[in-house]
């Protein structure tokens, strides 16, 4: 049993990292193009430029999309990560000391989900192993990416 699910480990990376990449791109979305409902349900989107949530949900568009295709994953996830510990801490935190107190539970989430993709690259079904296969096949030598076993 634990070879075969070892052996489906990439692919449950994989299927993890485009779930959070979505979900985490919906929100800069919403905030920035004002689908989804919006920052207010309504539509309505961030204030270009003000800072942080305008600037957040960008992080929150472009990296969730990175995280999403897999394409400078590990850059896109610890860039997000920041973001969202920045969040939890300025936002959510000062208002009461556990996120289920405070409403940060999202921003918790959304930071350890990515740090953890710092750690593990995109898995399967990324854009990044189709490059690092073509560079091989071209010659290259292979960057040293193996799934972490516990």
């Amino acid at each position: 049993m634990t070879g075969r699910l070892n052996s489906a480990q990439p692919y449950a990376l994989g299927l993890f990292r485009i779930v959070v990449g979505l979900l985490f791109a919906c929100h800069g979305a919403a905030s920035l193009l004002g689908v989804l409902g919006g920052t207010d349900g309504n539509g309505g989107t961030a204030e270009t430029g003000a800072w942080p949530g305008w600037y957040a949900a960008l992080i929150e568009l472009v990296c969730g999309s990175l995280v999403l295709l897999g394409l400078g994953t590990r850059a896109a996830a610890f860039l997000s990560s920041g973001a969202m510990a920045y969040a939890y801490f300025k936002v959510h935190q000062p208002q009461a000391l556990w996120p289920i107190e405070n409403s940060g539970e999202g921003a918790a989430l959304y930071c350890w989900a990515m740090f953890l993709l710092v750690f593990t690259g995109s898995g399967a079904l990324g854009l990044d192993r189709l490059f690092a296969r073509r560079s091989t096949a071209e010659g290259e030598q292979p960057a040293g990416q193996a799934p972490v076993a516990v």
